[in-house]
């Protein structure tokens, strides 16, 4: 059976950066997973995640990505365009996911389908909630996790 793990990554103390752990936790409000999946709220990452790695085939990680478009914008990169989203970083994990993924990589328990969608954020300035420009799309990268992972809608 495919392993699956949903890696919500963000800091929600930081406007649009919470956008992964948003999403996460309106995939598991409205949506019915496969036993498979598993859906870990990543926070603002680190190695201590590694451990989760551990047996998945399919990462899916859901972040905030500076995509140099509208904010509110989404991108989904698959396999080759991972390392690009990494160098997209620049929030408070920025370090944490790369190192975690290198480290996967050393260690030999890296997911053969590593999946990012990421959504261009307006602002990672200190404050709870999600911009309206970010908001107005959270249903929409909800709802590309949902199709990924094979989930149904409740």
């Amino acid at each position: 059976m495919t392993k699956t793990l949903v890696l919500g990554i963000g800091n929600l103390l930081l406007t649009d950066d919470g956008v992964g752990i948003r999403a996460i936790q309106l995939l598991e409000e409205r949506y019915t997973l496969p036993e498979e999946v598993l859906v870990v709220d990543g926070g603002t990452c680190g190695l201590d995640l590694l451990q989760f790695l551990e047996g998945v085939d399919h990462l899916v990680i859901i972040d905030a990505a500076r995509l140099g478009k509208t904010p509110g914008s989404i991108a989904r990169m698959e396999g080759d365009q991972v390392p690009a989203y990494l160098a997209l970083k620049t929030s408070p994990h920025e370090i944490g996911l790369p190192e975690l993924l290198f480290t996967a990589r050393l260690t030999d328990i890296y997911p053969p389908k590593v999946v990012v969608l990421g959504m261009q954020p307006e602002s990672i300035e200190t404050s709870l909630g999600l911009t309206p420009a970010v908001a107005a799309h959270l249903d929409e990268l909800v709802e590309m996790a949902a199709i990924e992972v094979g989930a149904v809608k409740r």
